[in-house]
C-alpha cells in the first residue's frame, strides 16, 4: 500500500523527469540530431529519433552510429557534437520552459524532496536548471549517464531516490514518455503522466501510468494520494 508519513502525505519525495516534462526539449535534440545527420550525408527519421528516446548517452549514441552508418565517427564524437549542440540551444534561449514547470517544483519542494531523473547528459541537465532557474531548489540530480541503463530500465530512478534516501515506492514520478513510464513502475514508483502535446507519448501510455493529468501545474499530491490504486513496492506482499 501507499505508505502515508505523519503528517498524512502520501507522497515522501517527487522525482522529475527533464525533456517534456520541465523543459520543452524533445524537439530541439530532433532538431540537432536531423543536422548533424546532414552534415555526414543522412537523413535523421522519426522512427531513429524515436529509437533513441530514454537512452542514456553511450546508448543513444552508439545507436546512432549505427542506425547512420558512421564508423568513421566513434560514439564519443557523436555525443560531443549533439550535448554540444543541445546545450548550446539552451544557454541560446531557444529551448522554453514548460508552462509553469518552475513554480510547479518549488511549491512541491516545500513540501517534499525533489530531484530530477533525466536520460540527459550531466551538462544538458545543468543548463536546464540553469534555464529552469531552479539551482539549489532540486535536493538531487540523478542522469541516466551514471547508471548502466537508459529507460525504460529503472536505473535512473533507483538512483535518485536512494541519493534521496527515500524507497522507490514511495516516490512520485513524473513523466511524459512510454519508456519514462515503464522506468517508474519498473522503479515500484508511483507514475503521473503528464502528456507531452508536442512529442505525445505511444498509444497505451495512458494505460500504464497510475494517474494522468494534463498540465504539470495540475499535479495535486493529495487528490494523487487519494485517488491512486493500492501500490505493493516490489518484493512485498500485497
Amino acid at each position: 500500500m501507499i505508505v502515508h508519513d505523519p503528517a498524512g502525505q502520501p507522497f515522501a519525495a517527487v522525482l522529475f523527469d527533464m525533456d517534456g516534462v520541465l523543459v520543452d526539449s524533445e524537439h530541439r535534440w530532433n532538431d540537432i540530431r536531423r543536422a548533424f545527420a546532414a552534415t555526414q550525408g543522412r537523413v535523421w527519421t522519426d522512427d531513429h529519433q524515436r529509437a533513441v528516446m530514454g537512452g542514456n548517452t553511450r546508448e543513444w549514441s552508439q545507436t546512432m552510429q549505427a542506425q547512420l552508418d558512421l564508423p568513421h565517427l566513434s560514439p564519443e564524437q557523436i555525443r560531443d557534437e549533439i550535448v554540444g549542440g543541445v546545450v548550446a540551444a539552451f544557454r541560446a534561449g531557444t529551448v522554453e520552459v514548460m508552462d509553469g514547470a518552475a513554480d510547479t517544483v518549488r511549491r512541491l519542494a516545500a513540501q517534499l524532496p525533489v530531484a530530477i531523473a533525466s536520460s540527459a547528459h550531466p551538462a544538458v541537465i545543468e543548463a536546464a536548471v540553469d534555464a529552469l532557474g531552479l539551482h539549489g531548489v532540486f535536493h538531487a540530480i540523478a542522469s541516466s549517464d551514471e547508471v548502466a541503463h537508459g529507460k525504460p530500465e529503472p536505473d535512473v530512478y533507483l538512483l535518485a531516490a536512494s541519493r534521496l534516501g527515500v524507497a522507490p515506492h514511495r516516490c512520485l514520478v513524473v513523466e511524459d514518455s512510454t519508456k519514462g513510464v515503464l522506468a517508474g513502475k519498473a522503479a515500484g514508483a508511483v507514475v503521473v503522466l503528464v502528456p507531452n502535446a508536442a512529442v505525445p507519448p505511444a498509444a497505451g501510455t495512458e494505460a500504464l501510468a497510475d494517474a494522468v493529468v494534463e498540465r504539470i501545474t495540475d499535479i495535486d499530491l493529495a487528490a494523487l494520494g487519494a485517488h491512486l490504486r493500492p501500490h505493493t513496492p516490489p518484493g512485498r506482499a500485497g
